[in-house]
Formats: C-alpha cells, sequence, structure tokens
C-alpha cells in the first residue's frame, strides 16, 4: 500500500465517489443511496471499541433529528459483516440502543482508501474517525477528521449541518459559532450600487462588507 493510494481523499467540492459494498441493511450502491438527500457518511476504527460505541450510539440516538432533516447516516469500519452485526446486537442487549443506519463492511479497504480513512501517521488497518458531510446533489460540503483517540462532537456535527442546509436555502453565510435562529451573514456587494442598497437597508451593519440580518 502506497502512501499516495493511502492519501488520496476526496476534498470539499468534489463529487462524492461512488462504491458498492455490503452492509447491516444489505447490498447499497453509495450513489443511488444518497440520491437527491443529505447524507453523513462517517468511519470509527474498529467494532467493540468503547469510544466507537459511543459515537455510533450518539448517532443512533439522533435518528429523529436526521430524519427530521432529511438526511441519510452511513456508517462504515474495517471489519466484516459479521462483526458488524454482532456488535450491533452486543450495544442493542446492554444498551438498548439499536444501530438501524447501515454500516458498511470495508474489510478489503475499498472504501476506506477511496475517501482517504486511512492515515499511516495513526494507523495502516483502522480508520480514523472521518465524517463527510454529503449534499443531494452528491457533492461533499464538509469533511471532519478526528484521531483514533478523541470522539467527534454531536452538537457540532448537527450544527453544521443546519449551517450547510440554511446557507443553501437562503444563500448567506454563517459568522463564527453560529446557532439556529441567529443573524446569518449577507455576502458582500459586487457593485456600487449593491454597497449604497445595503447602506439604505435594515441590516446590521459592521461595515459595507460585513452586514447581518435575521432569516
Amino acid at each position: 500500500m502506497s502512501n499516495q493510494e493511502i492519501y488520496s481523499m476526496p476534498r470539499i467540492g468534489d463529487m462524492a465517489p461512488d462504491f458498492s459494498a455490503m452492509t447491516t441493511t444489505g447490498p447499497m450502491r453509495f450513489s443511488d443511496y444518497i440520491k437527491g438527500k443529505w447524507t453523513i457518511l462517517f468511519s470509527h476504527p474498529a467494532d467493540f471499541t468503547p469510544v466507537c460505541t459511543t459515537e455510533m450510539s450518539g448517532f443512533a440516538l439522533e435518528k429523529n433529528f436526521f430524519e427530521e432533516n432529511d438526511t441519510k447516516l452511513v456508517g462504515l469500519s474495517i471489519d466484516s459483516i459479521h462483526s458488524h452485526i454482532a456488535w450491533v446486537n452486543n450495544v442493542r442487549k446492554n444498551t438498548g440502543v439499536l444501530f438501524e443506519f447501515p454500516i458498511i463492511a470495508d474489510i478489503d479497504m475499498k472504501v476506506s482508501k477511496l475517501y482517504g480513512m486511512l492515515q499511516p501517521g495513526e494507523s495502516e488497518t483502522a480508520a480514523v474517525r472521518a465524517v463527510f458531510f454529503i449534499d443531494p446533489n452528491g457533492k461533499i460540503r464538509l469533511i471532519m477528521y478526528y484521531p483514533l483517540n478523541v470522539g467527534r462532537n454531536m452538537d457540532e456535527i448537527k450544527r453544521v449541518l443546519i449551517a450547510l442546509q440554511t446557507a443553501d436555502k437562503h444563500k448567506v453565510a454563517m459568522p463564527l459559532d453560529w446557532r439556529p435562529g441567529q443573524k446569518v451573514i449577507v455576502p458582500p456587494p459586487k457593485t456600487v450600487a449593491e454597497m449604497q442598497e445595503r447602506e439604505a437597508s435594515d441590516y446590521e451593519m459592521v461595515d459595507f462588507y460585513l452586514a447581518k440580518k435575521s432569516i
């Protein structure tokens, strides 16, 4: 396995690489599964590990939030389908939490390599904690990477999903620490006429290039 192969990874703005794989909910053609939907694809290092169990449970417990926001979930690790099923069953028995979203069995590391989830500074045999936000057109809009020993932040995952969807819907940008219900940033003017129009608006004006509004 060459470093070039390991480090080959999609970037923000790229179309999400397509693949076929077996999952805990059956065979999946990724492009078909995500078509027309927001999707979060996330990897974890291994089944039956403590941090991963808390993370996967966190996604499962937020099932209603993701459904309400028209978003599909897809998990992945470099384990067999049999290991995945046993882990899903173990967590359900011990905690009552059921992982209903598909978990990709990536035992040949095909998908992990395709998405740059293998990073040799961490491990060559376990996927780092990657999170890919994919829009309904199949484009990657945001990527997060975490090391093996630090769990993800579910509040931030939910926040950026809503931020991306809101930015698309209203053609705006989000300031630092933006939360739903707070003011958003209006794109800067491109002409003198737009600048003058802005100055006469009811926007919250810091300066002509930085203006906020409620939506």
